[in-house]
């Protein structure tokens, strides 16, 4: 899918529309387009859930002490604990930049969406969140 947006009476509208529907024509796919709010709502829900998960705190505090032996077990644990609170605190500049981070594609379909998630973006904010955690509690 495609962002883009129009404007109407001077309100700025977000969505996001399938190629297919750009290139050939609307009858060529039964989700035409979705609104940009309603999607990227449910990929940042989806990334919660996935953030708290004990497989992933486990693969990123492994992860994380291969990058940075200084960072303990306990303040990654605790950063993705924290990343709903540290999550609404974010500028949209730096939400936008988390999102490129941690996700690959997603993709989707009339039963669902599905999520796939780069495992390097993973390291990478896992790094990042025990510094964003500090700064938060300064």
């Amino acid at each position: 899918m495609t962002p883009t947006h129009t404007r109407r009476r001077g309100k700025l509208y977000r969505y996001y529309v399938t190629t297919s529907v750009l290139k050939l024509s609307p009858d060529t796919c039964p989700i035409r387009r979705i609104g940009a709010g309603e999607i990227e709502g449910a990929v940042i829900n989806q990334l919660r859930v996935i953030l708290r998960s004990p497989e992933i705190a486990a693969r990123t505090v492994a992860a994380t002490q291969t990058q940075d032996n200084t960072v303990s077990e306990v303040e990654v644990r605790t950063a993705l604990q924290q990343f709903d609170g540290l999550w609404d605190q974010l500028f949209p500049a730096e939400q936008a930049r988390v999102i490129q981070l941690l996700v690959e594609r997603v993709d989707l379909g009339v039963d669902g969406a599905t999520i796939q998630i780069r495992s390097e973006g993973l390291s990478g904010l896992a790094a990042e969140l025990p510094m964003m955690s500090r700064k938060e509690a300064v």
